[in-house]
């Protein structure tokens, strides 16, 4: 899509506000939402790196309120496997093809959408045995794709970890990510100029967003605001596809 810069960034600015505000009520579908939406006009080799720098800033903040509650004693494997798997993740964003990338994120957002909204459920008899692969698999998602949330939010969801503790752990895991994959991805070459440049032009709107989307979480009904995130998520999931197959 050919577009000038001023509009990149009305465009962004709009798309970071929406994410961020869906982030601030629900605390969870930034990613999921932004992705799909800014990849439609920017390669993902800008806007990857862009949302783990703003995850960071999020994780950070939400981490301070809840860092009574966190265990990492308890999620220590999780940790390491998604650290395993973040380098090889950021090869995978540097040597995959746009198009191959915006097919796969396309089909993780749906999948994880219809997953979240069916409530789907399986039966793990060894939880920290099954922290390896979901850590991975996180992990790879995370450096490729900036997708690290859905593996462990549907594992976490799976064995009924209560509220607080969920938000805490889950939010320590994906700070640490945040820390392990911005420098990786230095290393990388994919902290560019055109990176730190999108980055602060749309910051304001991921501030603005967040801080709306708190504001509002406390008047309307969650539950509902949810299952229309996740109707939402799934119809951009598609959207990504269809432009990865074009």
């Amino acid at each position: 899509m050919g577009l000038t810069l001023t509009t990149q960034i009305i465009i962004g600015l709009i798309i970071i506000f929406l994410a961020g505000m869906i982030q601030g009520i629900t605390s969870f579908g930034f990613s999921l939402l932004a992705v799909p939406l800014l990849g439609l006009f920017l390669p993902l080799q800008i806007v990857v790196p862009m949302l783990v720098i703003y995850s960071l800033f999020l994780n950070s903040i939400i981490l301070f309120n809840v860092k009574n509650h966190v265990n990492l004693r308890k999620i220590a494997i999780l940790v390491i496997a998604g650290i395993i798997g973040t380098p090889l993740g950021t090869y995978l964003l540097k040597a995959l093809d746009e198009n191959i990338l915006k097919v796969s994120v396309g089909i993780i957002v749906t999948l994880s959408a219809v997953a979240f909204l069916r409530g789907f459920k399986i039966h793990v008899k060894n939880e920290k045995l099954s922290f390896i692969p979901v850590g991975f698999i996180s992990g790879l998602l995370n450096g490729s794709v900036s997708l690290s949330g859905p593996p462990i939010i549907l594992f976490l969801t799976n064995q009924g970890v209560e509220k607080q503790t969920f938000r805490a752990n889950l939010t320590s895991y994906f700070w640490v990510l945040n820390l392990i994959t911005i420098p990786t991805y230095i290393v990388s070459d994919l902290i560019t100029k055109d990176v730190i440049t999108y980055t602060s032009y749309l910051f304001p709107a991921l501030i603005i967003g967040v801080l709306s989307g708190i504001k509002i979480g406390n008047k309307v009904d969650e539950g509902l605001f949810k299952k229309m995130t996740l109707v939402l998520i799934v119809f951009m999931g598609v959207l990504s596809i269809i432009s990865g197959i074009k």
